[in-house]
């Protein structure tokens, strides 16, 4: 492990496009924009007060409505956010977009997330993908780093990944989800879960297309990550001529 100054954070994500029902409900429930980086108040839900939405959403907000595939990572030195860009943009093309079957609300760790019904194994190897051909950009981990990440309770697979890719909940272990709020109390939780669904309600029923990849920024440590750009999936010819 090397010792590395803080520095830009990246993730490297899915995120519905900025005017899709899905991505303007998602915000619409954390309470910010991840495009615009402009933040709101929580839209009245009868049966939970405003300053509860708050509480509740308040870590998922600062990260932005999406689904990590590659998560917060500093640039490795000799490398720089033009390269990554480029290389992120090429990889793209590499992908033919698809669709995840109709989304759920799920828990995921005492949080509620969104997650398809179904497995979705072109997913599953677009993010194990992400991981492992994009982690040249990744600086390593301090001691100090792993030894934060290091819960005391990850599976031996988990502890392999976080050694070997600086994350643990990825490849076998990864689980694609849309995070909705921070941990919840037992005696919350089904009552929160219940509000979600209605506040979700007709956009679940939909399948989500996969058209692209996005990069979000962390500019400072502790700043809200905002989406820096969209990268779609497809040759440049096949966008061209749909």
């Amino acid at each position: 492990m090397t010792m590395c100054a803080e520095k830009k954070r990246y993730v490297i994500s899915f995120t519905p496009p900025p005017y899709d029902a899905l991505g303007i409900v998602g915000a619409n429930w954390l309470g910010r924009n991840a495009f615009s980086n402009v933040s709101f108040e929580p839209q009245f839900i009868r049966g939970c007060g405003l300053h509860e939405i708050a509480y509740h959403t308040a870590v998922p907000r600062r990260y932005g409505f999406q689904a990590m595939l590659k998560s917060p990572f500093v640039l490795a030195e000799g490398l720089s956010e033009a390269m990554l860009l480029n290389a992120l943009m090429r990889f793209a093309t590499r992908w033919e977009p698809f669709l995840l079957s109709p989304l759920a609300v799920t828990r995921f760790r005492d949080m509620l997330t969104l997650s398809p019904l179904v497995n979705a194994p072109a997913m599953d190897a677009l993010a194990a993908s992400v991981v492992s051909d994009l982690d040249y950009f990744r600086a390593p981990m301090s001691d100090a780093e792993f030894e934060r990440r290091d819960t005391g309770d990850l599976t031996p697979t988990q502890f392999a990944n976080l050694y070997r890719w600086g994350e643990p909940d990825v490849m076998s272990a990864f689980h694609f989800h849309l995070t909705l709020t921070g941990k919840l109390p037992p005696q919350d939780a089904d009552r929160i879960e219940r509000l979600v669904r209605e506040f979700f309600g007709p956009v679940l029923l939909e399948p989500v297309e996969v058209g692209s990849l996005a990069l979000f920024v962390e500019e400072e440590p502790g700043a809200p990550f905002i989406v820096h750009s969209l990268h779609p999936m497809g040759a440049l010819p096949a966008r061209q001529t749909a």
